[in-house]
């Protein structure tokens, strides 16, 4: 039986910290981040409020926490909140929204396309004043770029009529912006454009672009002051986390190198639709491919050491900066072979 060399397509989430990043964690400057601030936490702090736009920011151990913090501070027990159906905060958060926040989903479809809700949806969704008793809907929750969706990006000019739609109903908003550097390098846009008018956004330095740990929860400084309190009360504050700010920090020197994850995702599309894949046109780093059988499709591919994880029924393949342009090319070949 053929050995192959693993190509790791589960995630964006697998890349390993490089030499560089590893140098720049063991000479971080540091301090007691939950008694002092650590200097390095901050200075990453401050550099992702500045490409957002916004007063300020705080790092989370991830981006679960990030999200949860903010509708922690933005929900009342028992408030509804709206998101796109398939949002991560819906599905994939383990229903913390609801457990810990005590906020009621909502889910809105997904009317203007995959993983993208209409202004109008959002009106109709966030309801109208009635009795005491009446649930009250207090947040509208986006997601740009939305993962189960393929990585689908939200336009700038849709992120405005939604916000404006949230803010027409009384809702505040809040941007689970995990993949946001994927769609401000999609667009070529600065991520703050991505961001106008939300009340809270969250962005992962995680997952394309490699570092090991840590999201960023920003908004006002009279938000990171609370969210700071929450952070500790969910156990996520950190001592030295110089450490890991300095990984973000070099991250985020790197988010241009996206632009290759996009290149190589439209490649591997490509070739897999060749091969008589049925696949959706990938907007960013996320190919979903459709198969008549998943678990077989996907035992498959293991077999062939490629390595892909399922997605509302689909395989989905997620191109990153650990899997170059060869790997793409040899993981068609793999799969190729047997086609």
């Amino acid at each position: 039986m053929t050995e192959y060399a693993p190509l790791d397509f589960r995630s964006d989430t697998v890349t390993q910290p490089d030499e560089a990043m590893r140098l720049a964690m063991a000479g971080a400057e540091v301090a007691d981040d939950v008694l002092d601030h650590d200097p390095t936490m901050r200075l990453l702090e401050d550099r992702v409020a500045e490409l957002l736009g916004v007063d300020a920011a705080l790092w989370v151990p991830s981006g679960s926490m990030g999200n949860l913090i903010a509708l922690i501070t933005h929900l009342r027990p028992g408030d509804r909140f709206l998101a796109p159906r398939g949002a991560h905060v819906l599905d994939s958060e383990l229903g913390t929204a609801a457990w810990l926040a005590g906020g009621m989903p909502h889910p809105i479809e997904c009317d203007e396309g995959p993983g993208r809700v209409s202004a109008d949806a959002v009106r109709a969704a966030a309801g109208v004043s009635g009795p005491y008793y009446t649930l009250r809907t207090a947040l509208l929750c986006l997601e740009n770029t939305h993962n189960s969706a393929g990585g689908s990006v939200t336009q700038p000019d849709q992120h405005a009529l939604l916000v404006s739609a949230a803010k027409e109903t009384g809702l505040r908003v809040h941007l689970d912006g995990a993949r946001l550097w994927n769609a401000a390098v999609a667009l070529g846009l600065p991520p703050a454009a991505l961001a106008v008018g939300v009340d809270t956004v969250q962005v992962c330095l995680s997952k394309g672009l490699g570092a090991p740990v840590g999201s960023v929860v920003a908004g006002t400084t009279t938000f990171v002051a609370e969210a700071r309190r929450v952070r500790k009360m969910l156990g996520g504050g950190v001592r030295q986390g110089g450490v890991l700010a300095a990984a973000g920090l070099v991250a985020l020197g790197r988010v241009d190198d996206l632009a290759r994850d996009h290149a190589n995702a439209k490649v591997l599309a490509a070739g897999l639709a060749e091969l008589g894949w049925q696949v959706d046109e990938p907007e960013t780093n996320i190919v979903l491919a459709g198969v008549p059988d998943l678990e077989v499709t996907l035992n498959g591919l293991r077999h062939l050491g490629v390595f892909a994880g399922p997605m509302g029924g689909k395989v989905r393949f997620v191109t990153h900066r650990d899997v170059g342009d060869e790997d793409v090319a040899e993981a068609l070949r793999r799969i190729g072979s047997v086609s």
